[in-house]
Parts: structure tokens; C-alpha cells; sequence
């Protein structure tokens, strides 16, 4: 088995494809790489046990779902101790307003991505969940007026 970044160009092709459209069929996948389905097949097989490649999932658009108000919120522990951060993260984990959480160096200990539907949305998360967390300090919010870019494709 290839070690992690010792995968050759086929495989970039692979991932970069998939990055793009995972529903296409093995075969269209070959064809667009280079390669016969069956060794695309197994190509991918073992991108996906070297961990180069994760889950198969379908992209939602949020203002279809009411979503469509990001928030980026940036985050001041109170304590910097192992389990304030535990327990924080696993706060983190169970809301589903988060939609990314970084940790983070630098002035601020964590930065949020939070997906609501509404400023007043936004108000009652921050208030009652974020800043009502024990671990928390303090907390800073900036609302997206727009996206100019986002993609999910990692450079290959």
C-alpha cells in the first residue's frame, strides 16, 4: 500500500475528479483519467483506506433550507485548560448551527462558522448557547454580506 503523499498522477486525477462530481460512474471517472473502470475501481478503493478520500455526500444550499445567514464568530476561552477545551468542543459537536469550528492561534481561541436563518436566530444561539457556556470569556461576530468564493475542491 502507498504511504500518504506518495499517490502518482493518476490518483491526483482521481481525487481532483471526485473533488468535483462523486456521482459519476467508474467508467466516466477512467475515461477522464486515463484508466480502465476496474483499475479505477480499485484506485479509489485504496484512496479511500489511505484516507485520501472520505465519504460520498451531496451538497445542500442553505438558502433553500433557511440558512442562508453565516456567521463567522470568533471565540475567547475563559480557561485554557484540557478539559474547558473538551468540554467546549463537545459543546461545539452538538450544535448544528456550527457548521465549522477551528481552533485557532493568535488573539482568539476558536473561530465558528455558524449557519442561521436570521439576525434575531443568531442573537438567541450566541446568547443562550455560546456566551452562556461556562468556558467561554468572551466572543466576537461578523456577518457575511455575501460569498464571494467557497469551494470544497483541496488543490491536488
Amino acid at each position: 500500500m502507498k504511504e500518504i503523499g506518495q499517490i502518482d498522477g493518476i490518483d491526483r486525477r482521481i481525487v481532483r475528479e471526485l473533488q468535483r462530481d462523486a456521482s459519476i460512474s467508474h467508467a466516466t471517472l477512467g475515461e477522464k483519467v486515463g484508466a480502465s473502470a476496474a483499475s479505477t475501481w480499485r484506485r479509489v478503493r485504496n484512496l479511500e483506506k489511505m484516507g485520501v478520500i472520505g465519504k460520498v455526500i451531496r451538497l445542500a444550499d442553505p438558502k433553500f433550507l433557511d440558512r442562508s445567514v453565516n456567521v463567522l464568530c470568533q471565540v475567547r476561552m475563559a480557561r485554557q485548560t484540557i478539559s474547558a477545551r473538551t468540554e467546549f468542543e463537545e459543546f461545539i459537536q452538538s450544535r448544528e448551527e456550527i457548521v465549522e469550528c477551528y481552533a485557532m492561534s493568535g488573539e482568539w481561541d476558536y473561530l465558528l462558522r455558524i449557519a442561521v436563518r436570521d439576525v434575531a436566530d443568531y442573537d438567541r444561539f450566541i446568547m443562550r448557547g455560546v456566551l452562556a457556556h461556562p468556558s467561554v470569556a468572551n466572543a466576537a461576530s461578523n456577518f457575511a454580506l455575501r460569498q464571494v468564493k467557497y469551494t470544497t475542491e483541496i488543490p491536488v
